[in-house]
């Protein structure tokens, strides 16, 4: 935008402003995506624990708010510039472990994936909102331009702050940190019973045998994250390779450099925002009915076939980068919609599959003691692998061109295999019951419609129940 170019861009030899490809990577990638939001999926591990999660998810939100308005208010300082967005991705980085975190310790296991693909769907929607705003604001002739799609950040750090006052503590950290008292009337207002209630006893008894038993050792390092104990190295890699593969499914390449593909139809990331909004919403019904394998089996299958096509076609017609409008051919223009489309398709069908699954499997994969450091290590590959891509993609695209999309074709190849061969059904699971899965060795392709053989805690059993007579009876 003119304004901003003015405001913190450099002065030219003909007396015109412009931003330098040095300050532009400066203020795109190294503040925020390496420096912000990496370091804050790791921070967030500190947090976790000491605070609560509600007590770390309001912390980091104010995190992310303070950022967002030391940027707002910047007038002509680069260097305030730079750290509003690195105070901004601490938080935002922070808030992408966390959220999951807590989602997966809170809701029913029946419908906890739900919940967590609702996560996603949010992110979008913000990420759509802020494309239309930039549309919007892109033609005012002064700071408003960019102030009000950076300064609308704002809303949603102060909807979270606000929000997190109503909400109640994970049930499972409360009794990790021995605050009893607090479990018990949790317990007893989700359930709308007195504190007293045989049912709350019972809740409690189950999920504190289960956290001490886990417990037993002392305070978990990192490096316990990797170790053979219910197998949590599994896990916890496990968790790293589906964020990697998620990076490098090729829908980032599309938003970060689609401009140049979507030239001829004279639209950009606004298309690829509202295609991604329109694709999480079927996620909602897909993660719970096919499951987590089979929602991430058929995504790369269907995404794998879409890069091959954009590949090919687009390596055989597209025009050079920076060719005119008008210069283009009909051969051109015919492979262009055809690359179009694929695109399209691609970024529609990872929304639906591989937009939201792996940040459910995360969520809900480790257990109470490690939860914290694994999923900050799952996060801390997402951002990681996001900044490699938007740094090497441009200097690879200069290079082969549409053929980059044959490297995110072999990616999604890779994570079909990975995710047959590695990654075992966790839907319908609690936490605990995903521990004894692991513990039981099964092969992650025959793990669909695994049952647990010991006794854990099932809330669906207690809504349906409501006492713990009827609860002893059903149960085998």
């Amino acid at each position: 935008m003119s304004d901003f170019i003015c405001q913190f861009g450099q002065e030219g030899t003909n007396s015109q402003y412009y931003l330098s490809s040095s300050r532009q990577s400066i203020i795109n990638i190294v503040s925020v995506l390496s420096a912000g939001t990496f370091c804050g999926a790791i921070a967030q591990a500190f947090t976790s624990d000491r605070l609560g999660r509600c007590g770390s998810i309001l912390f980091w939100s104010a995190i992310f708010t303070v950022g967002v308005a030391i940027q707002t208010s910047t007038t002509y300082s680069l260097v305030q510039l730079l750290i509003g967005r690195h105070i901004a991705g601490l938080g935002a980085g922070s808030l992408s472990a966390i959220v999951p975190l807590y989602n997966g310790e809170t809701a029913p296991k029946a419908i906890r994936g739900t919940i967590l693909a609702i996560y996603q769907v949010q992110i979008i929607s913000g990420v759509f909102l802020s494309y239309v705003f930039e549309l919007g604001s892109h033609t005012i002739n002064n700071s408003a331009s960019w102030r009000l799609p950076i300064g609308l950040q704002m809303v949603w750090g102060i909807i979270i702050l606000s929000g997190m006052f109503f909400l109640p503590e994970s049930l499972r950290h409360l009794l990790g940190t021995g605050r009893g008292d607090q479990a018990r009337k949790v317990i007893a207002e989700l359930n709308g019973v007195p504190e007293d209630d045989p049912l709350v006893i019972e809740i409690v008894r189950e999920l504190d045998f289960a956290i001490r038993a886990e417990n037993e050792g002392g305070k978990a390092t990192w490096l316990e994250c990797f170790s053979t104990r219910n197998a949590l190295w599994r896990r916890t890699i496990n968790g790293m390779v589906l964020q990697f593969i998620q990076q490098l499914n090729g829908q980032n390449f599309y938003y970060f450099y689609g401009d140049t593909f979507f030239q001829s139809a004279g639209a950009g990331r606004t298309i690829l925002g509202a295609v991604s909004l329109f694709g999480t919403l079927p996620a909602l019904y897909f993660i719970e009915t096919w499951g987590r394998r089979k929602s991430m089996l058929l995504g790369a299958s269907a995404q794998a076939v879409c890069a091959l096509i954009v590949a090919v076609i687009g390596h055989a017609t597209l025009a050079p980068t920076g060719t005119p409008t008008s210069a283009l051919t009909p051969r051109n223009r015919a492979g262009g919609n055809v690359v179009i489309t694929f695109a399209v398709f691609q970024v529609f069908i990872f929304n639906t599959t591989w937009g939201s699954t792996p940040w459910v499997y995360l969520g809900e994969s480790f257990p109470l003691r490690v939860r914290p450091k694994s999923i900050a290590f799952g996060c801390a590959t997402n951002w990681f692998w996001n900044f490699m891509l938007s740094y090497f993609s441009p200097r690879i695209v200069d290079r082969i061109g549409p053929m980059i999309m044959f490297v995110f074709f072999g990616m999604l190849v890779f994570g079909y295999i990975y995710v047959y061969f590695a990654i075992p059904e966790t839907k319908g699971l609690t936490l605990e019951e995903v521990d004894e899965l692991y513990r039981s060795g099964i092969a992650p392709w025959r793990s669909v419609g695994w049952r647990p053989s010991e006794k854990h805690y099932h809330p669906e059993v207690h809504e349906k129940q409501g006492s713990v007579k009827n609860l002893a009876a059903i149960r085998p």
